[in-house]
C-alpha cells in the first residue's frame, strides 16, 4: 500500500515538473509548432450592392413593420375550492392597424373566450384593448386601441380579386412569440374553402406556401408593394407547424366586414329569406343524389317569399316532397349551404341576385332582392 502511494506521488511531481517547464518554454516553443502564426482577423471581402428585389423586401418590411402589431390575451379563472377569479394568460396572436382612431383587425379566433387583450405597438408601447366587434363566419375581429395623435400609420389596402397563383406574398406576425417576423413565399392556390373550429364554413380563401405559424394568426399578408391581400388566419398541419400550406382571409371579404363591425358592432350578411341546414341538406344530396341547396322553410314576408321560392314539404301520407332546390346563383354553382352563404358574402343587401333552382324536373331562373339576415 505504501509503495503504491509513494508511486502515485512521483508520478505527480514528474507532471508538475513538465507543465512548469512546458510553461516556461511556450514563448519560443510556440513558433515551432505552428501557433500563433496568422492569429489577425480575415479581411472583409466587401459584398456589392444587395439584390434589387432583396431591397425590395427589405423596404417593405421597413415600411410595414410600424403597422402590425403583437396581441397578447388573458382569460379569467375560478378557482375551484376558494372560488376567488385569477386572470391567466390564454394566447398570443398578430394584428395590424386599420384607420387612424386606433382599430386594430385581427382573427376571431386569436381573441375568442379572452377576458381582455394587451395589444404592443413596434416601438414597444403596450396598451389594453376593447372589442369592436367580431364575425365568426370569416374569422375576423375588430379591437381599438385609443393611441390618439401618435396612432402607428395603418396598412395600405389591396385588392384580392385581381391576385394570380404564383406572385409573391410577404406574412409579418409573431409566430411562437418571436415578434415582427418576415416569411415570404407565393399565392399557392385561389378561392379554398376551410370549415373553422366553430363548425362555419370560411370561403374564398387565399392559400399560400408562406411560412404561417401559431402565433402568426391575425397579421397581414402583404403583396410585394407593401398592401394589405389578406389576413393569415390558418395552417393546414397535423403537427401544428407551418407544412407549406396556409390561407388567409381575401381582403376584399375583409373591406367588406371591418367597415361594418367598426359602425354596427357585428356583420349583417346578406340573405335570401329561407331556412336551410347543413346536415339535413347533405342527407338529402346523400338520399335523393342531387346537389345543391334544398329550400327547407320560406320565411313569411320574406324577400324569398316575395320572389316565389317554394319550400320543402311533407304530404299527408308522410313523404318528403322537395320544393325548389337552388344550384347556382348568378350562373354559379351552388353544390351545399356553405357555398351558398359564401357566394351571398359577394353581395351586399339590397342587390338583386338571380338564383337558378331545380323546380319540376327543369332549371327555373327566380330573381331575388337580398334582405338583411339574422
Amino acid at each position: 500500500m505504501r509503495d503504491r502511494f509513494a508511486l502515485r506521488l512521483v508520478l505527480l511531481g514528474v507532471a508538475v515538473f513538465v507543465a512548469v517547464a512546458l510553461w516556461r518554454s511556450w514563448p519560443s516553443l510556440a513558433p515551432s509548432l505552428g501557433l500563433g502564426k496568422n492569429a489577425a482577423p480575415r479581411a472583409v471581402v466587401a459584398r456589392g450592392d444587395l439584390a434589387a428585389d432583396e431591397k425590395s423586401t427589405i423596404a417593405m418590411f421597413e415600411q410595414s413593420r410600424a403597422s402590425v402589431v403583437y396581441i397578447s390575451t388573458r382569460q379569467q379563472v375560478r378557482d375551484f375550492w376558494t372560488r376567488n377569479v385569477f386572470s391567466v394568460p390564454r394566447g398570443t396572436g398578430s394584428g395590424f392597424i386599420w384607420d387612424d382612431a386606433g382599430h386594430v383587425v385581427t382573427n376571431f379566433h386569436v381573441i375568442q373566450g379572452a377576458s381582455e387583450a394587451t395589444v404592443r405597438l413596434a416601438d414597444g408601447r403596450d396598451y389594453k384593448a376593447g372589442l369592436v366587434g367580431v364575425s365568426p363566419a370569416h374569422d375576423i375581429a375588430v379591437l381599438r386601441i385609443g393611441v390618439g395623435f401618435t396612432s402607428p400609420p395603418p396598412v395600405p389596402v389591396g385588392t384580392s380579386a385581381d391576385l394570380k397563383v404564383g406572385q409573391k406574398v410577404f406574412a409579418i406576425g409573431n409566430p411562437f412569440g418571436l415578434d415582427w417576423t418576415l416569411t415570404t413565399g407565393i399565392v399557392s392556390a385561389l378561392d379554398r374553402s376551410l370549415q373553422a373550429d366553430n363548425g362555419t364554413t370560411i370561403d374564398h380563401l387565399i392559400q399560400t406556401d408562406a411560412a404561417i405559424n401559431p402565433g402568426n394568426s391575425g397579421g397581414p399578408l402583404l403583396d410585394s408593394a407593401g398592401r394589405l391581400i389578406g389576413i393569415t388566419t390558418a395552417i393546414f398541419s397535423p403537427s401544428g407547424a407551418s407544412a407549406g400550406i396556409g390561407f388567409a382571409v381575401p381582403v376584399d371579404t375583409v373591406n367588406l366586414v371591418v367597415p361594418q363591425l367598426i359602425s354596427q358592432g357585428r356583420y349583417i350578411r346578406p340573405a335570401l329569406g329561407i331556412d336551410t341546414d347543413d346536415r339535413i341538406n347533405r342527407r338529402l344530396v346523400d338520399v335523393l343524389q342531387t346537389e345543391g341547396v334544398f329550400v327547407l322553410r320560406v320565411e313569411p314576408g320574406s324577400a324569398a317569399e316575395q320572389a316565389g321560392l317554394r319550400a320543402a314539404r311533407i304530404a299527408p301520407d308522410g313523404t318528403f316532397i322537395a320544393g325548389d332546390v337552388i344550384v347556382g346563383l348568378d350562373g354559379r354553382g351552388v353544390a351545399g349551404v356553405g357555398e351558398l352563404l359564401g357566394r351571398l358574402d359577394d353581395y351586399r343587401v339590397g342587390d338583386t341576385v338571380k338564383l337558378q333552382v331545380r323546380r319540376d324536373g327543369g332549371i327555373a331562373e327566380v330573381p331575388v332582392t337580398l334582405q338583411p339576415g339574422t
